[in-house]
């Protein structure tokens, strides 16, 4: 049986029920249940193949379940940023190029070209733009459609740290600015801790769902991101070590001890 499209009065703004996917004789998802309420931030994470990418291809509508069901409440907009973006350099695509693909009004257009801050960037080629600019070129991009849901894959890889601060505190705002939802893919446990509204653990199925402080305590969570991970501010100019506090270097993010696994 397929998945269908349903119309309902639940407050999500979109819903999974029981969906299945099996490819190739592998089941990539079992009997998964997911939801993103309106204006909701939800982080997805999970260890590689877990078959995030997989439910993402879901809700935009790529792939469609053995079985289950999608249901929406109202008609939903998807914008989508990539992890990579790399066209070609023999493509002479510039910023104002690439932006000039999503038709909006001009006021709102402004306004978004205003807020992410890339007016500077029009007339630079795409494939020139550093890592943080580029980010900030693409989620343009998406906003210009006006989404009701923006699907986020790894949208910090490859930021340095400032680039990834400003992208964090610019992404925490836009369900307020733009009344969107935000469904992040996520490895980085950093942002997972402190950007999101919810935490959403997946292993080919729900491992666990719920708010970040407290799912670090959940035993699935635990046996694959482990339990000796500490998550916490920086308070002055020291990092905590354990039982002891050491001299490091500034950095406004949250840090994980010990270092994540490869």
């Amino acid at each position: 049986m397929s998945a269908v499209l349903e119309v309902s009065l639940s407050p999500s703004l979109i819903e999974l029920k029981n969906i299945h996917v099996r490819i190739d004789d592998r089941d990539i998802l079992k009997n998964v249940d997911f939801s993103v309420q309106e204006k909701e931030i939800v982080t997805l994470i999970g260890p590689n193949g877990a078959g995030k990418s997989t439910l993402i291809k879901v809700i935009l509508g790529i792939v469609k379940p053995n079985s289950g069901k999608v249901i929406s409440e109202k008609p939903l907009k998807v914008a989508y940023v990539p992890q990579k973006f790399n066209p070609s350099h023999s493509l002479p695509l510039r910023v104002k190029d690439l932006l000039a693909l999503e038709k909006c009004s001009a006021e709102i257009k402004a306004e978004i070209i205003r807020d992410t801050g890339i007016a500077k960037l029009s007339d630079s080629k795409v494939q020139q733009l550093s890592g943080g600019e580029r980010q900030r070129v693409l989620l343009a991009r998406a906003l210009l459609r006006q989404p009701n849901l923006l699907v986020l894959d790894e949208p910090m890889q490859g930021l340095d740290i400032q680039s990834e601060a400003e992208l964090y505190d610019y992404v925490r705002s836009l369900p307020e600015r733009y009344g969107c939802s935000i469904l992040i893919v996520s490895h980085d446990l950093q942002w997972v801790m402190q950007g999101t509204q919810r935490v959403v653990c997946l292993n080919k199925h729900i491992c666990c769902s719920g708010l970040p402080e407290s799912i670090q305590q959940h035993p699935e969570y635990q046996a694959i991101f482990g339990t000796n991970r500490v998550f916490y501010h920086h308070h002055h100019d020291h990092c905590a070590h354990g039982d002891s506090a050491v001299p490091c270097q500034h950095d406004p993010r949250p840090h994980i001890h010990p270092e994540p696994e490869a």
